[in-house]
């Protein structure tokens, strides 16, 4: 059970994009660069950030924004725009379907109801996480080492 780092480096990606505001032009090799990541895979992110309205992309010369302030961005509209399948992947039902066994028949009706109150309670915890409390929590730690 993991939430798929695209999630972490796309909040990277979306603090340095508020950072770099007005002082640099941000391009996936610049976020490449900061992120540790190919440039190919910020590319990825970057267009599916751009797809759920997060960001914008200047064509051919680069240069990401953000298109909302960071109060109304959540960790779970992040997330969500990396993962289309939502929270659904994040614990898995094996298949059993054709056994035999009576607990095999059974096991995904049992555990659709305590997964999905899983699934729930991290939506809910995910949406009270937005990007500005997550700059906020940057910039404590940068002037803590001032």
């Amino acid at each position: 059970m993991q939430i798929s780092m695209k999630c972490s480096v796309a909040v990277h990606c979306l603090i340095f994009i508020y950072e770099a505001k007005d002082k640099a032009k941000v391009t996936s090799t610049l976020l490449s660069q900061s992120t540790g990541c190919n440039p190919v895979i910020i590319r990825n992110i970057l267009s599916s950030l751009k797809k759920a309205g997060i960001i914008t992309v200047a064509r051919g010369t680069g240069g990401a924004e953000l298109c909302l302030s960071p109060s109304e961005i959540t960790l779970f509209q992040i997330y969500s725009a990396l993962e289309p399948n939502g929270l659904s992947g994040i614990i898995g039902i094996h298949s059993c379907n054709g056994l035999k066994c009576p607990v095999a028949q059974n096991i995904q009706k049992v555990l659709y109801s305590p997964y999905y109150k899983i699934e729930d309670s991290i939506k809910n915890t995910m949406e009270g996480i937005t990007l500005q409390s997550m700059i906020d929590d940057f910039h404590k730690l940068l002037n803590n080492k001032e």
